[in-house]
């Protein structure tokens, strides 16, 4: 009896995976990040490679605190801090005792500096979303307006800085006359700020600028996005899962767009055990900004009264 042929594995589009084709998909993948951040820029008005300023907003004055974290630590500018930190010691076993133990220094400063930027925000809401929707898409305005009504009850808007959807959040936050804060990360290209924000914050490390947007935040609202957008997502949800955060809704915006998701996420990870079927009411969907304001107004009252019972 023959034994069957095995095929070759696949990637997620059907190619034969090889190290030539991970390869092309590594540089495809970075250089199509990069231009949908551009275009996120660029739908605005802007040039993509435009930096944070001062402009005039909603508010006379502007408070405009930029703190550049770990600045005269570089190689060269495309080999980011992460890529540094992950890469493996390889041969030279010497060199990790070099490079590694004395970046545990930087990852100290950069958290130092982060708390130290953001200490005041005793209520915040991290918005995230694609890069590349522009003013004239409708979740571009439901994402602004969402940030104004939250800002106007007191909660500062965090997002990662940028264009799209985060831009809008923090216009928003700009016209609620609340406090708009930006996240930024390096990347091996320069993304450039939106000019929304009023604390700008630059990371070298997605871990350390991820603790930043779970400490500083009451709640996740997640519009359409890619991959950065799901990691949040799900980062959120296991440490609401694991018990290390609690009352923190994690609202999905845009039913359409998330429908296919959270069908998978019941058909597969509840329908095979993976989760419990409760897991599933960790996450809130919606159309409505009021909706979305809402719940996340609601759940801080009750985080804050379990803190005044501990």
């Amino acid at each position: 009896m023959s034994t069957p042929r095995k095929s070759p594995p696949r990637t997620a589009s059907g190619k034969k995976a090889s190290t030539e084709t991970r390869a092309r998909a590594e540089q495809e993948s970075r250089d199509g990040l990069k231009e949908r951040t551009s275009e996120g820029h660029r739908k605005a008005g802007r040039t993509p490679d435009v930096t944070a300023r001062v402009t005039s907003g909603a508010r006379a004055v502007r408070r405009v605190d930029m703190r550049l974290i770990d600045q005269d630590i570089r190689d060269r500018p495309t080999v980011t801090e992460d890529e540094k930190l992950l890469q493996s010691p390889g041969n030279d076993l010497g060199a990790f005792t070099r490079t590694d133990p004395w970046r545990v220094m930087r990852i100290t400063s950069e958290f130092v500096e982060g708390f130290d930027a953001l200490a005041d925000i005793t209520k915040g809401v991290t918005i995230f979303g694609s890069a590349r929707t522009g003013p004239d898409d409708p979740q571009y305005e439901a994402a602004r307006e969402t940030a104004k009504i939250l800002a106007a009850h007191g909660f500062s808007i965090i997002t990662g800085a940028g264009p799209g959807i985060m831009e809008a959040a923090n216009k928003g936050a700009q016209e609620g006359g609340g406090h708009s804060v930006g996240c930024n990360i390096e990347l091996p290209f320069e993304q450039g700020a939106n000019p929304f924000v009023d604390t700008l914050v630059h990371f070298r490390y997605f871990f350390v600028r991820k603790t930043m947007f779970i400490k500083y935040s009451n709640a996740f609202i997640i519009f359409p996005g890619g991959f950065g957008t799901l990691d949040e997502l799900f980062e959120a949800l296991t440490l609401i899962q694991t018990g290390k955060i609690y009352q923190f809704p994690v609202i999905l915006f845009g039913r359409h767009y998330w429908a296919g998701l959270v069908r998978w996420i019941t058909s597969r990870l509840v329908g095979e055990g993976k989760i419990a079927a409760g897991d599933l009411d960790l996450l809130i969907m919606t159309d409505d900004p009021a909706e979305a304001a809402q719940a996340v107004i609601a759940a801080h009252a009750a985080q804050t009264v379990g803190r005044e019972t501990l």
